[in-house]
């Protein structure tokens, strides 16, 4: 049967619209109209009024769905077991799909858990986002990450690192290009890996039809990745050892190259940024507004997962970020975390728009997010592959 959603406003992923209508058919999109048609005869018709606005469900680029948004995330996941991470997970992604982010990119699980979590849902696709899973992420030895499980050096074990990725399902490389805060040890304003290593890892992950993520706080790092060709750079808050210090002429390299960036934004208003963090953006805000400026591909990567500000629902406020400080419209902002985020999640097409044949993932809001961003948490209804999602069902599950 179709499905007919009718409001009073639409954003596609790139434009928005008037009183409008969406049909759904068989979990995906059978078209859209905004001439004030009526439904078709027979279609199931759900009215959300004059106020509410339809919307592609929000994509999150970057999370980990196997960190609890606890105190200590890596000290709650080196202690569980498999199955009661996988529980977590559960949870996590149910929570993300309440909050309408029906698409996320797990850049980071244990023993390749964020696939044994989508492969069990496979057939009810409707109680979590859609996952994009990276597996464990590529990292040195006693690198960044090492706690998650591949520890690997060298040009021809990297290689066969991307190929065991490919041959189990993951559809992207996450590689740890610098050290990171998370864990001790590693410096984030150091690079983990030789640059022609880098470039044998996306030579491979493309041939294979993969994409490929780097972790990138070094501003060395990103140099790196720069000339290895990868699709998305995450973080990227130009480490060095004294701290964030964005190059002009580096901001100008990235922005002319391509790549999208993946940029850190989004956590819950009660937990305001510590004074370390605040003074860090602080420094990054205007580099990041000044490769919007340039036209450079940006999406939002929450890193959902890793503290207390960051759990997987933190989304809409990442779009509010995007608005502010750096600087994009509210429409730039809704297309960073749908029909841009689809395409640096190699999903362009089928998530993040509403247009016939694409995938029926649907976020129902009860105002105008082009007016407010905050309507996206003012969330009417979420539909995944054509579904209505059951919150009382996503706890159950």
């Amino acid at each position: 049967m179709i499905k007919a959603l009718r409001a009073g406003g639409l954003f596609d992923g790139t434009t928005a619209f008037g009183p409008s209508m969406v049909l759904v058919e068989d979990g995906r999109i059978k078209d859209v109209d905004t001439t004030g048609a009526q439904p078709p005869e027979g279609a199931e018709v759900v009215d959300y009024g004059a106020e509410a606005w339809i919307l592609p469900g929000l994509i999150d680029t970057h999370v980990h769905l196997a960190f609890d948004a606890s105190g200590d995330p890596v000290a709650g996941l080196e202690g569980a077991a498999d199955d009661d991470v996988l529980a977590g997970m559960r949870r996590a992604a149910g929570r993300a799909l309440e909050a309408g982010v029906t698409t996320v990119r797990d850049l980071g699980d244990r023993g390749y858990l964020a696939l044994r979590l989508r492969e069990e849902a496979a057939s009810w696709p409707h109680v979590q986002p859609h996952i994009v899973a990276a597996g464990p992420p590529i990292t040195s030895p006693g690198g960044h990450c090492h706690f998650l499980g591949t520890e690997v050096w060298g040009r021809e074990a990297l290689i066969a690192a991307v190929r065991e990725r490919h041959e189990r399902g993951c559809e992207v490389v996450k590689v740890m290009a610098s050290g990171g805060a998370m864990t001790p040890g590693t410096s984030m304003h150091l690079p983990q890996y030789q640059a022609q290593d880098l470039r044998a890892v996306v030579e491979e992950a493309h041939r294979l039809g993969m994409t490929t993520a780097a972790h990138v706080h070094s501003s060395e790092a990103i140099v790196q990745t720069l000339d290895a060709g990868f699709d998305t750079l995450e973080h990227l808050t130009f480490f060095t050892d004294h701290g964030p210090d964005p190059d002009p002429a580096l901001v100008d390299r990235i922005a002319g190259h391509g790549a999208t960036l993946s940029l850190t934004v989004g956590r819950l208003p009660d937990e305001p940024a510590a004074g370390r963090i605040a003074q860090m953006l602080g420094r990054l805000y205007p580099a990041w507004a000044r490769l919007h400026g340039a036209g450079a591909a940006i999406t939002a990567g929450t890193d959902a997962g890793i503290n207390r500000a960051k759990p997987h629902d933190v989304l809409p406020y990442a779009v509010q970020d995007l608005a502010g400080p750096i600087g994009m419209t509210p429409g730039e902002a809704l297309a960073a975390v749908t029909s841009v985020a689809a395409d640096a999640c190699g999903l362009a097409g089928v998530k993040g728009v509403l247009k016939p044949g694409a995938d029926a993932d649907v976020l129902v809001v009860g105002r105008d997010p082009l007016h407010d961003l905050a309507a996206l948490r003012d969330v009417r209804s979420v539909y995944r592959a054509g579904c209505d999602i059951d919150p009382v069902g996503l706890l159950s599950w």
